[in-house]
């Protein structure tokens, strides 16, 4: 994530859902979240972020967009105060 940041520069890192996005969210360095729901539902499947070992809180979505079947979310990730 780091090097990612690094070739970024002022520009927005993105991480796919899955195993590297579970990995990212567990480091802490996630600041969004966005999805597409469908109207598909399959019989299994995996996890959005893989496996994930601890809760991670989002805020209310601060934007939905209502697309042709399908619904667009972005979600703050809500982060821990101690």
């Amino acid at each position: 994530m780091a090097k990612a940041q690094e070739l970024a520069g002022d520009r927005m890192v993105e991480v796919a859902a899955g195993y590297a996005g579970g990995q990212v969210l567990a480091a802490g360095v996630i600041d969004e979240v966005r999805m597409d729901v469908v109207p598909v539902v399959f019989g299994s499947g995996k996890r959005y972020f893989g496996s994930v070992h601890a809760q991670h809180r989002l805020e209310n979505p601060d934007v939905v967009i209502q697309g042709h079947r399908v619904l667009h979310l972005r979600y703050r990730v809500r982060r821990a105060t101690h």
